[in-house]
Order: C-alpha cells, then structure tokens, then sequence
C-alpha cells in the first residue's frame, strides 16, 4: 500500500471538495483514489494528488466543464493552455452577453417600449446587390459578417451604406443577406430588388446587440396600431461599424407591412 494514504473525507477537507465530488470525480475517471480497500470499498488518496484535485475544485468554481478539465489533467503543456484559452474566451463572452442584457434592461427601464419615434412611411423600391447565407439566431453576427466579406470585394466601391435584410420570423434556420444598392450587376452576387412598401421605420442608436429591444418597440407599435409586418425586415447601417464607438452606432430599421393594413 503506498505511503501517506488519506481516508476520502480527509483528502476532501484538505482540497476543498466534497466526498460526494470526490466519488463522482472517481465513477468519471477524472481523479482516482490511490488505493481501494477490498473489503470495505473505502477511497484513499495521496499527497501527490492534492494538485490535481485543487485544480479541479477550482475550476468548478469557475463553472468550468468537466469534459475542459479532464482534457487539461490529461494533457500536455501546449493541451492544458489551449484549454484554458478556450474557457478564457468563453467566460468572456459571456460576460458581454451579460453586460449587453444590463445595458438593455437599463434601456426598458428608461424607454420602455413606447417609442415615440417610429414613423409609418412609404419605403421606396431597392435593388440590391446580395450575399445570403442561412445560420442559426446566435449566429446572426458572425454569418452576417462573412456575407459583408464576400460581397465588398464583389461590387468594390459601394453607392451606399451596406445593409441587412432578415426575415420577420426567428426560426431555427435564418435566412439572411448582406445587401448594397446597386445599379450595375456585379459579378459574383445576387441581384434582388425589393418592391416598393408601406413600412414601419426606426432609428436605433447604440451597439448591435441592443437592436432587440428596437425591434420590440416597432413590432410593439405596428400591432398595436392593426398592420402586419412581412418581411424580409431592412437594416441600413448608416455608420461604419470598425471606425464608430458601439454606443455612437445608428442602424435605421425598416419593417414592411402589408398594403392592405389600415392607416396609422
């Protein structure tokens, strides 16, 4: 039996788990006792495992998986820093999706969803040049972003500010455009011109993130007033997103309805 064996309620105290996590953390693989009595089943554990088990307490706490930790454990020293990049990268992005409800939330709470500045307009007929592509709602971001990337490089120098079009309704698979106007038909992209339309417009000011509870406030104010929005659903980013701070950002919003709703 190897020396300085610790009794699991012992080895718990001294790494700050329980013996529930202990024994769990045992029936995964990810931290086996040292030694198992035969006849009484009991765990014992030693001095050499106190490292291990201290990593693990800790990165629970940090809400770290346990697939992420038994890789790390298992890992090499290049394995063990790509992971805990991984986990860096992803608690920081959850912090931003955090801040990002904040600061919506401190907007409800001023705003509410009675904005006075929508407008019902007559949106007049556009030709656009287009890139699509279908994603996921909580990929909106980054395949919009690989839409602009194809279709700059297409049409070079754009007439206008770039746009967006999406559906009205949040499906599991979207199917969205990155979008200039265009009188010329470049290679490489799709034309697509949209009709003229009676539309609900609003000016959102503020990062991208925040663009629901925009959203909220004009489809609040289109139902309340009888119409029925369609889409695909306009957004024209009047400022330049990589030389503009997020909060100064201005995206207008354009929601079609239909012709035959009655008037505002």
């Amino acid at each position: 039996m190897p020396d300085e064996l610790f009794p699991i309620g012992r080895f718990a105290r001294l790494c700050r788990l329980s013996v529930k996590q202990l024994r769990h953390y045992d029936d995964l693989g990810l931290l086996r006792p040292a030694h198992v009595d035969a006849g009484s089943g009991y765990r014992y554990y030693t001095r050499d495992q106190t490292r291990a088990a201290l990593t693990i307490a800790l990165l629970r706490t940090l809400d770290v998986p346990l697939p992420a930790i038994a890789e790390l454990l298992t890992g090499d020293e290049d394995i063990r820093d790509r992971v805990l990049r991984g986990e860096r990268d992803r608690l920081d992005a959850q912090i931003r999706r955090q801040h990002s409800a904040l600061r919506t939330l401190e907007r409800l709470m001023t705003e509410g969803l009675q904005r006075k500045d929508v407008s019902l307009t007559r949106e007049p007929a556009r030709r656009y040049a287009v890139t699509r592509a279908s994603c996921a709602p909580e990929d909106i971001g980054r395949a919009y972003g690989e839409c602009v990337a194809r279709l700059l490089p297409a049409i070079g120098t754009p007439q206008g500010p770039v746009a967006g079009l999406f559906p009205v309704d949040l499906t599991p698979e979207l199917a969205i455009a990155a979008a200039v106007e265009t009188d010329s038909t470049p290679p490489g992209v799709a034309i697509e011109t949209l009709p003229s339309t009676p539309a609900a417009v609003i000016t959102h000011v503020g990062p991208f993130e925040e663009l629901p509870l925009t959203y909220h406030a004009v489809f609040a104010w289109i139902h309340e007033r009888g119409h029925t929005p369609r889409g695909p659903v306009r957004e024209t980013y009047l400022t330049d997103p990589t030389t503009t701070e997020p909060a100064q950002l201005v995206t207008r919003v354009v929601v079609p309805i239909d012709d035959e709703d009655p008037p505002a």
